[in-house]
Formats: structure tokens, C-alpha cells, sequence
């Protein structure tokens, strides 16, 4: 069985996140109008953004877990310009990586671990890897070499 790290992140966020799409993850109203945080000019062209951040949201969990919402703040965060001088990092929207991870949790794919952060639950790992064994295993008829990683 493949895990997160062998599937190619690109694909496995955008299958994750046609799954929480079909799952019923809560989309906010406000997401038309915000951007995703203080260093983003405008709001996101993508018409399903949330759920690939929500998608993305979980991946970064799964490998980096526990992870809290300052941190995952700063990981989404960017440069802000400062005129003719260097961009200065401003982190990215709280309240967005916030209700996606509320969203994550009532679906109950993570959950928190006392004042540690936020870790994926057996149930989001098993969704994940499984995810990930059809990528590879899609990738395998392309190019049989990778029959190694699975």
C-alpha cells in the first residue's frame, strides 16, 4: 500500500479534494469575496479553491502532524511588497485555515491532540493512503518502473 509521500502531491490534493467535495465539507459564504491572506492581492480565480485548501490542508497535517493554526498560517502565508524594498511575510488567513480544519474535523479526518496541534486520525490516514495506492497504481500502467514504490 502507497502512502502520501509516493503519490505525486499534485494529483493527490486534487483527488482529496474532489472527495471532500462529495463529502459534504461545509463551504463557507464568505469564501467568494476573501482572499487567502494578507500578502494575496486579489481573491483565488479557482472556482473549488476551498477544497483544494481544505485537501492541502490535510496533506500538510498527515506529514507534518501536529500542526497548529499559527503554523499552518505561516505555511500559507507569502511576501507582501514593500516597495522597492524586499517582500516581508504575512501569514495567511486565519479564519479560512480555521474552518477548513473545523470542516476536516466534524468529518472526523483529524482531530486535536491536547495543546499540540491538530494530528489526522486513523480514518483520514487510511482515506489518504488509499487515495494514494490508486494514483500509483493508475501511474504503474503508464510506466510499469514504479511497481517498486507500491
Amino acid at each position: 500500500m502507497a502512502k502520501v509521500y509516493d503519490a505525486p502531491p499534485h494529483e493527490l490534493i486534487s483527488r482529496t479534494a474532489e472527495y471532500l467535495q462529495e463529502s459534504g465539507i461545509e463551504k463557507p459564504e464568505w469564501t467568494i469575496f476573501v482572499k487567502t491572506g494578507a500578502h494575496a492581492d486579489r481573491p483565488p480565480y479557482q472556482k473549488g479553491w476551498w477544497y483544494t485548501r481544505c485537501a492541502s490542508i490535510l496533506r500538510k497535517i498527515y506529514l507534518e502532524g501536529p500542526v497548529g493554526i499559527s503554523r499552518l498560517r505561516k505555511e500559507y502565508g507569502g511576501g507582501r511588497p514593500s516597495g522597492y524594498g524586499a517582500a516581508h511575510h504575512r501569514d495567511g488567513g486565519g479564519a479560512i485555515i480555521r474552518n477548513a480544519v473545523h470542516g476536516l474535523e466534524r468529518l472526523g479526518l483529524v482531530e486535536v491532540l491536547g495543546k499540540r496541534g491538530r494530528v489526522v486520525t486513523p480514518a483520514g490516514m487510511k482515506k489518504l493512503d488509499n487515495l494514494s495506492t490508486d494514483i500509483l497504481k493508475e501511474m504503474i500502467q503508464k510506466n510499469p518502473r514504479l511497481r517498486v514504490y507500491l
